[in-house]
């Protein structure tokens, strides 16, 4: 087995110390392993926003080597090229490639970093881990349940570690919820779960079709998912407010509350999920998610209710986007900013807040992307990074474990199909059906567009 090197005093200088020990710790993480004894070989797919944070937080925190990256806008690919020269180590210029089954073909690599739209991910880490690679995948995994499904099927069959980019597993502050507030049985029983998103992120308008830029694949671009004439560079917020590409804000920011909610109580598959919801207000363009929807996950003895609202504003302004677990004993208010422990009775209230490290990684703040990177997510995004490297190194399973990440996506998914069918889901992962309902197991499965495989879980 080999380790790999962090300045351990560094890392855990300063406010953070405490809470960077216990999300390390609480990670299943050893705090003695720092050893510098291998690079890792790593290539991205998708340079955008999110892809481009992704890999410069695993930069700051792990000896690697960015070999390969892969991109179909040549203007993002080279862009990203420069940046990476800049920021690693060696000074290096990655092999840039608008294929990403010809990177895989020609590059040994140790790790790869999928920051694609929704729709590719189910193909690109299949083909990642048969090439030999660790993944680390953006949520939500997949646009459809056996996607996620086969995902499972080939990261075990070929074991791979494979990490789901839901980071609020690794957020200092609600670690520090879980352990200080949630295990330690200050809420008590906990029989209703709310979580929510009032953000106004969805993008509408209605841009005219006009002809492709030369220095983008759209064809490769649209990959598997249904061709939508061509509108304007989906990038950042475009491609997120079409259903062809994802699954609307369900799929997007209830994968996160409902992930975390999860991990927090320990909770599998829910026995029903229910959902009712479309476009109420924001009718005037092209958008076709929702703008409005509820959704409730069941467990014995306990509900996870979910509201979205893309206008209006918040029930709570502090906490716009977050869940709340009410127990017999305490409320627990929680986002990726704060959280606030309400106990009941004349107990003591507790608040934490948000960490950043501005300081101790400045390039956080100067990092030339379009948009900014969230410096909030930053110091949670480098610790589930380091949890990433520590499966590897181990061989075990990494927080946001690529099972865990089908289960919360999946769920969202089914959340989406009870709303367009009007009926409950209760879902059978064993037999990968809709209990009863064989209209909805054939909608558990997108078609593809001609020219590509959907991936079967008893073929990877």
């Amino acid at each position: 087995m080999y380790h790999f090197h962090i300045d351990r005093r560094k890392f855990l200088q300063g406010t953070t110390a405490s809470l960077a020990l216990s999300a390390l710790s609480a990670s299943g993480m050893k705090t003695d392993f720092f050893n510098q004894a291998k690079t890792y070989r790593v290539a991205l797919i998708g340079t955008g926003w999110y892809g481009k944070s992704d890999l410069f937080r695993l930069i700051q925190v792990a000896p690697v080597e960015v070999v390969a990256l892969c991109d179909v806008d040549k203007n993002m690919l080279d862009g990203a090229a420069k940046l990476v020269s800049q920021r690693q180590k060696s000074g290096k210029t990655p092999k840039l490639y608008g294929d990403y089954r010809k990177m895989l073909a020609e590059n040994k690599l140790d790790i790869v970093l999928i920051g694609t739209p929704d729709h590719w991910h189910a193909l690109q880490t299949i083909d990642a881990v048969k090439s030999g690679a660790h993944v680390y995948v953006q949520k939500p995994i997949s646009v459809d349940v056996i996607e996620g499904e086969a995902m499972v099927a080939a990261a075990r069959k070929y074991n791979k570690v494979v990490q789901v980019g839901t980071q609020r597993k690794s957020t200092p502050h609600l670690i520090d919820a879980k352990k200080n507030i949630v295990d330690a049985g200050l809420l008590g029983k906990v029989s209703h779960v709310d979580m929510c998103c009032y953000l106004h992120m969805r993008n509408n308008g209605n841009p005219p079709v006009q002809p492709v830029p030369e220095f983008l694949d759209y064809e490769m671009w649209t990959g598997p998912a249904p061709m939508r004439p061509y509108d304007g560079l989906p990038h950042v917020r475009w491609w997120r407010t079409f259903m062809e590409y994802g699954n609307g804000i369900m799929g997007d920011m209830c994968i996160h509350m409902f992930d975390t909610v999860r991990w927090m109580l320990k909770l599998g598959w829910p026995t029903r999920i229910s959902s009712t919801g479309g476009i109420y207000v924001q009718k005037d363009g092209k958008s076709n998610i929702p703008d409005t929807q509820s959704a409730l996950f069941e467990y014995p003895d306990l509900n996870c209710s979910w509201e979205q609202r893309s206008w209006g504003t918040a029930v709570n302004p502090d906490y716009p986007w977050s869940f709340t677990l009410y127990g017999d004993k305490g409320t627990l208010w929680a986002s990726t900013m704060q959280y606030d422990f309400i106990p009941v009775g004349k107990g003591e209230k507790i608040h934490k807040d948000v960490v950043y490290e501005k300081e101790k990684y400045p390039e956080d703040v100067t990092e030339p992307t379009n948009p900014k990177i969230e410096l909030n997510a930053a110091p949670a995004t480098r610790l589930h990074m380091l949890d990433f490297l520590n499966a590897i190194e181990h061989n075990s399973r990494p927080v946001a474990d690529i099972e865990e990440g089908h289960i919360s996506t999946a769920s969202c998914i089914l959340a989406n199909l009870s709303m367009q069918t009007g009926r409950p889901m209760v879902y059978d992962p064993q037999k990968r059906e809709v209990v009863g309902d064989k209209e909805a197991t054939k909608l558990l499965q997108r078609p593809y567009r001609s020219g590509w495989v959907h991936p079967d879980p008893k073929r990877v």
